[in-house]
């Protein structure tokens, strides 16, 4: 690369607002700055994301976060605005792309509308030069996909969740739990103290091969353990310990079916297994994970801890990766076309392997999961 590339990246899915300025040049990939604003505080007394609640915060805080954001850069010039346009919660998704548009019009910038789950999708290439096409593990409160990545914008799906996702699960048990929210990292720090053999969990779709997860029959059953089972810190952490257990044994079985069909279809001789989203955090599933992947020729990569809950670096780099795909195949004079940023809606719903759920949607009825689906 002969000359450099800076991007602001915006993301506001779901309870963080997030303004990141990122610049790629001949030296690398490099993070000028990355500012976030956590909302955790306003949603805790509620056990979980009020939408309205999130999307006023992003009203309220985003001005200031893009200039804190910009400050902090050294206030570069841009070459491009990415925004997160779905999916997410949508009055957060309209708050962000809309900023993102009056601040691209204003300084006659570019913008590109990323989805959320491109952005880790692409998490671990903030850090690394994670080569293509690699097998993508996308774990997160809303979202549970095995995913083979060819390039940016090409994306095939292996197997995902027919219910629930793996956050979700951690959340949710750790609420029945009075762990409190966020559940994750509190349930994995009750399971450090945890006898995970005590109870007895259910194993989810045993009589399938595939590669799609289900989470929904483990809240069920973890729930009514609890509510019979729990009297004292010492059984909290027990079944602390058994959920993790059993969620990391489901990622791990599934991740090695991926594998199985990713090295069929790819001739790679050690290719990268990228392990992202806010459950890549836990320390727990990175061991397991890291350690099938291993054993069936992968090399495990991730995010940062600090790039694997939801972010606006991973925003920017995903426009940058789009804006560099669009100049190598020549078609950057259509880049700076207003318009074309301009006509960007905002999704709730927008999955990244669109072919797969379209043709073969895991929820094949109307309602809440089949629009999600």
């Amino acid at each position: 690369m002969t000359h450099s590339i800076t991007v602001l990246g915006i993301e506001s899915s779901c309870d963080e607002t997030a303004v990141a300025v990122v610049r790629r040049d001949a030296t690398g990939t490099h993070v000028l700055s990355s500012v976030i604003h956590s909302q955790v505080m306003q949603h805790k007394a509620f056990g979980g994301v009020v939408p309205e609640i999130a999307a006023r915060s992003h009203v309220e805080t985003i001005d200031d976060l893009a200039a804190r954001a910009l400050a902090e850069a050294g206030q570069p010039p841009l070459d491009l605005v990415a925004a997160t346009s779905g999916p997410g919660l949508i009055g957060g998704v309209m708050v962000g792309l809309s900023f993102a548009k009056g601040f691209a019009l204003a300084r006659n910038l570019p913008l590109i509308g990323i989805n959320h789950l491109e952005g880790h999708a692409l998490s671990a290439r903030l850090s690394e030069d994670v080569a293509f096409p690699f097998l993508l593990l996308l774990i997160s409160g809303g979202h549970c996909q095995l995913l083979s990545v060819t390039g940016v914008g090409d994306y095939a799906r292996l197997g995902t969740t027919i219910d629930d996702a793996a956050g979700e699960a951690f959340d949710k048990i750790a609420k029945v739990l009075g762990l409190g929210y966020p559940g994750g990292p509190a349930l994995e720090a009750e399971a450090l103290k945890g006898d995970a053999a005590r109870f007895t969990l259910p194993r989810a779709l045993l009589g399938r091969k595939d590669c799609d997860f289900s989470f929904s029959g483990l809240k069920t059953a973890a729930a009514l353990i609890a509510y019979d089972h729990v009297k004292t810190a010492q059984d909290r952490a027990d079944l602390c310990a058994g959920v993790q257990a059993a969620i990391t044994r489901q990622l791990v079985e599934r991740s090695e079916r991926a594998m199985a069909l990713f090295k069929a279809q790819v001739t790679v001789s050690r290719p990268a297994f990228v392990v992202a989203g806010g459950v890549a955090a836990n320390q727990a599933i990175r061991a397991a994970l890291t350690t099938v992947a291993d054993r069936n020729g992968f090399e495990l990569k991730a995010p940062p801890l600090k790039y694997c809950t939801d972010n606006a670096a991973m925003i920017a780099l995903a426009g940058l990766e789009h804006y560099e795909k669009l100049s190598q195949e020549g078609h950057q004079a259509a880049l700076p076309d207003m318009n074309v940023g301009m006509a960007t809606v905002a999704r709730p719903r927008w999955p990244l392997d669109e072919i797969s759920a379209a043709n073969a949607p895991i929820h094949k009825y109307s309602g809440r999961k089949g629009a999600k689906a």
